[in-house]
């Protein structure tokens, strides 16, 4: 991240920087050493190093930093960037907060924090990441109808369902995949025949996995008897995906076809979660919109005044970027 993208992602940064660390009181424990989650890929480069919260990691003249700073300064960041600088990144990360310090020690040297335009900056800067906190606590805290979320998990259960399947492919011509060694490409009307005769063999006593190992066209299930394991919705071709979910367990289907070829499948399981399994995610997201019923009640119970001369009529609603994360308001 470069300078300039770290004024603009960190404008309270000074602010939060130079309150000092609440002291911990004596006979109480104190607060779990700061932990850093890396990769094995950041592992590589050298162990990031773990110690107590109130630590004085980063010093810029006057401002102190401790290890619980830095991490809620850290989390400020887009989630995409967090764990670079908590991790391999962490001390450019520390060198664009310590240009951030330098010039705003700089700016009380010149008074600059003095003047109407700054006051009036870093009060909206201010109730801005104020209101921002405010928001998501309100979200945390608010009470989601138990009758909603189960509404929810019966329009949206599907979605967590996983299905076990085999499946025997016999290729067409023009499919991506090579004809095996010793094969020969098959028109879409011989490929058919040989499914269908491949699935009667089947219905006549003959093991799945066996002939899949011997006549199936995709090699990598076929070495496993057309085991594809469990999958979900969105994972595999449309026409082969609505086929496999809905038959049911120990099913032999017709001939499916897809780009690759006709399909024909076996179903050895379906799973789905749970409603208590689903509840934390469903719960998680119900939330936003709670917080902006809640925000929405809060407005209209402030009272507000526009001045009629300066503001024109509320125009055809646009899309303007909002402060807060979430509202888009």
């Amino acid at each position: 991240m470069n300078f300039r993208s770290m004024l603009l992602v960190c404008p309270a940064v000074c602010l939060l920087a130079q309150t000092p660390p609440r002291p911990v009181p004596t006979g109480q424990a104190s607060t779990p050493p700061v932990s850093v989650s890396i990769s094995s890929d950041e592992m590589k480069v050298g162990m990031i190093p773990t110690v107590p919260p109130e630590t004085v990691v980063l010093t810029v003249g006057d401002v102190k930093i401790t290890a619980a700073q830095f991490d809620q300064i850290v989390s400020t960041l887009p989630p995409q960037v967090q764990a670079s600088a908590r991790g391999p990144n962490r001390r450019q990360f520390a060198d664009n907060l310590v240009k951030v310090f330098v010039l705003a020690q700089e700016g009380k040297r010149r008074k600059l924090d003095e003047t109407p335009a700054f006051k009036t900056q870093l009060q909206v800067q201010t109730a801005n990441a104020l209101a921002s906190t405010t928001y998501d606590q309100i979200g945390k805290d608010a009470k989601i109808d138990e009758a909603e979320v189960r509404k929810y998990y019966e329009e949206h259960k599907g979605e967590s369902e996983r299905v076990h399947a085999r499946h025997i492919l016999v290729r067409v011509q023009g499919a991506p995949m090579p004809v095996r060694p010793g094969q020969k490409e098959l028109t879409d009307a011989e490929a058919l025949a040989k499914a269908q005769e491949l699935r009667k063999k089947i219905a006549g006593g003959a093991s799945f996995e066996t002939v899949a190992r011997e006549d199936s066209d995709d090699a990598t299930s076929g070495m496993n008897g057309g085991d594809l394991g469990f999958f979900g919705h969105n994972q595999m071709v449309p026409p082969f995906e609505a086929a496999a979910f809905s038959l049911k367990v120990g099913e032999l289907s017709e001939p499916v076809k897809s780009p690759f070829g006709y399909h024909i499948i076996k179903v050895e399981g379906k799973e789905s979660k749970t409603f208590e399994e689903m509840r934390p995610d469903i719960e998680k997201k119900m939330r936003p919109e709670a917080a902006q019923k809640a925000l929405d009640a809060l407005q209209k119970d402030t009272k507000v005044n526009y001045d009629a001369t300066f503001f024109a009529p509320p125009a055809p609603s646009v899309n303007i970027p909002s402060p807060l994360p979430g509202t888009g308001k």
